[in-house]
């Protein structure tokens, strides 16, 4: 598949939201954090301003559910716009029937997994997800180091999908920029989330392209 980049609206102006959308307009999707205080250390949206954001731009939404008991309220999400819902495996109580209630109402399912979880356990599920998130940075804000200790799991998680074949993204989530874009893409990534790289640059759109260079060519697309 194409290598996507997905601009995380975090750090993103919510005062001017239809201007900070704008601004990444030519990206492949908008990568929306939902934090509820509870699974990680901080607060910041529910499904109202999720709907907010999708009529605001025409570019796709992928909500990062990073909540505790995702199978009562991912679905919500869907409802809210989002075309793809990613939930993390340590907070989930039945991820294989949520990812099918979620594909059941037209939505992408993801997986996500904390920098200390092991991907092992879940590569067998995998043909049950359309996306597996592996974050570089522990879940809650933005602005984090990338932790490159992380990436022998993005290797070991693309290995797995070559392996069993079938269309699944693999998605790499902190402290992803113009300096460690490459090294993701070199693991496996093909969809990258930048959140602080891409709104603290004086051209968002310009550092979307910068950004896809570097992981095309890290790749040999």
């Amino acid at each position: 598949m194409a290598l996507q980049i997905s601009p995380s609206i975090l750090t993103c102006d919510f005062s001017r939201l239809a201007e900070e959308l704008a601004r990444i307009a030519t990206a492949d999707w908008v990568h929306v954090d939902v934090m509820d205080n509870h699974f990680v250390p901080n607060l910041t949206l529910g499904p109202a301003i999720v709907e907010a954001v999708h009529r605001s731009t025409a570019l796709p939404l992928d909500a990062h559910l990073m909540i505790e008991d995702p199978d009562r309220w991912a679905p919500d999400y869907v409802s809210a716009g989002a075309r793809s819902v990613t939930f993390h495996a340590e907070a989930c109580a039945a991820p294989i029937r949520l990812a099918k209630q979620l594909r059941a109402l037209g939505a992408r399912a993801g997986i996500a997994l904390r920098p200390a979880t092991p991907v092992e356990p879940y590569l067998e599920l995998l043909p049950e997800f359309d996306m597996i998130l592996i974050m570089t940075v522990e879940p809650g804000f933005g602005g984090q180091p990338f932790l490159d200790l992380c990436l022998p799991k993005l290797r070991r998680a693309r290995e797995a999908i070559r392996a069993r074949g079938g269309d699944v993204w693999l998605q790499v989530d902190g402290g992803v920029g113009e300096k460690t874009i490459e090294a993701c893409a070199e693991a496996g990534a093909d969809v990258f989330v930048a959140g602080s790289a891409v709104y603290a640059a004086e051209d968002a759109a310009a550092c979307i392209t910068r950004l896809r260079e570097l992981a095309a060519a890290a790749c040999g697309h």
